[in-house]
């Protein structure tokens, strides 16, 4: 059997050391042109897998492929989810899988239940509806899905305890300037009714704090005294109120004050890193009815304006930060996962998170560093999620055999099992590289 690894990536690499070691012969192309895809294409090959960050890349080669091969089989790890649709439509034998897929539901089971190995949607028209994977004797257990007792209550009261609460300086100074210029007309009001209706009152008060008329006072020195000093308040409300919109807006738009997008109090997840497998555990977090939220250091990438629409709240901010931690709360959170891509920052942002919150569920994203390895042999930082590992597993096992249900960690290695639970391959060297 012969099989074509199209990617200059690390599970590129990971795959080709995989099915060397079972015995498959492998052609690794890092970067080819469309030459050199159509020469290795026309040898013995009988799969093709395409492992590449980039998905127009890989839908490009994609194509290419089922041009000059119509049939043959094809793995394609892409992550959008409209380049997948159109892949989808015009090579039906393809599968098409992203790292993100492949591993979140290991990341959700660490950070909500780390007793079970997975927790994943099930397969079929019910995408609503979730299962459990659990270890059982030498292999798994399948079952409906319950989380643990109390955890959606407790995502809900901390969202709604998170309603109308400021989360950095500039939502701080808008919530000051919204009470302030609230309370000044609420004062106005109450002061006028010994004059005038409710009615007349509320109005007559909201136009002088609107600076749109002032009310003639003269004969009423109390009155003339309270209202220079409220056109004085008003004045730094208005100020304040004015700059926390303009910060809100050009800074903070990904954090809502009030409604879904409020960052909750207590009984949520922090997410640090908003890249391709971040957004898709927030995503998948957020299904189950676990309150979340996330941190990115950039309000630029990609994923920003996903998570807009997906109604997830986000944090611009350094992750590693202890007091940008506390300021999302962790000392309440029940998890803290570190998905950046960046190994030696998921390190340092899971030390913060212990240090600030002892007790916090850490879970950290792994991939092609041993950082990770060497670091937990000294103390326990948290549980790992190797990315890479899982994804070379899975691609693994599909281009010669079966697709796999799902790709998780078992103690020492990482096996691939069957809908049933049960274990159809172990891979014990999943961190290793070819040569190639």
């Amino acid at each position: 059997m012969k099989i074509l690894i199209i990617g200059r990536t690390d599970v590129g690499r990971r795959t080709c050391a995989l099915l060397n070691d079972r015995g498959v012969q492998v052609l690794h192309l890092e970067s080819p042109t469309d030459a050199e895809v159509v020469s290795k294409l026309n040898e013995d090959v009988q799969a093709v897998a395409v492992l590449m960050h980039d998905d127009i890349r890989a839908l490009r080669y994609s194509l290419l492929i089922e041009h000059e091969r119509p049939g043959i089989r094809l793995f394609a790890t892409i992550f959008d989810r409209t380049v997948r649709s159109q892949l989808e439509s015009h090579i039906p034998n393809c599968i098409i899988m992203s790292p993100a897929a492949i591993s979140v539901p290991s990341m959700v089971a660490a950070a909500i239940d780390p007793d079970m190995g997975a927790i994943r949607r099930k397969t079929g028209p019910q995408i609503n509806s979730w299962v459990s994977i659990k270890s059982s004797g030498d292999d798994f257990a399948i079952s409906e899905c319950e989380l643990p007792k109390g955890l959606r209550r407790r995502g809900l009261m901390g969202k709604l305890a998170g309603q109308g609460r400021p989360y950095d300086r500039g939502s701080t100074v808008l919530a000051i300037g919204a009470i302030g210029l609230a309370t000044i007309t609420a004062l106005d009001t109450f002061i006028a009714l010994g004059h005038e209706p409710l009615v007349t009152a509320l109005y007559d008060a909201m136009l002088t704090t609107a600076t749109i008329i002032t009310p003639n006072l003269h004969g009423e020195p109390p009155r003339m005294l309270w209202a220079t000093i409220a056109a004085f308040l008003v004045m730094g409300f208005t100020a304040a109120f004015g700059a926390g919109i303009v910060h809100h807006l050009l800074e903070g738009g990904h954090v809502g004050l009030v409604g879904r997008r409020v960052a909750p109090k207590s009984g949520h997840v922090i997410i640090a890193g908003m890249g391709q497998v971040g957004i898709r555990l927030a995503q998948e977090l957020s299904a189950l009815g676990i309150a979340v939220v996330c941190i990115e250091q950039k309000a630029d990438v990609p994923t920003m304006s996903l998570a807009k629409t997906l109604k997830i709240p986000v944090v611009i901010g350094d992750a590693s930060s202890t007091t940008l931690l506390k300021q999302v709360g962790i000392k309440k959170s029940i998890a803290v996962v570190a998905a950046g891509s960046d190994e030696r920052d998921n390190i340092a942002i899971a030390l913060n998170a212990l240090a600030a919150n002892p007790n916090v569920n850490v879970v950290m994203r792994s991939g092609s560093d041993d950082v990770i390895d060497e670091t937990r042999s000294l103390f326990r930082i948290g549980a790992t999620i190797d990315v890479n590992a899982l994804t070379a597993a899975y691609v693994a096992h599909a281009v010669k055999d079966d697709r796999p249900y799902l790709t998780l960690h078992a103690k020492d290695s990482i096996v691939a099992i069957d809908e049933e639970g049960k274990v159809t391959e172990k891979f014990t060297s999943v961190t290793t590289w070819c040569n190639c």
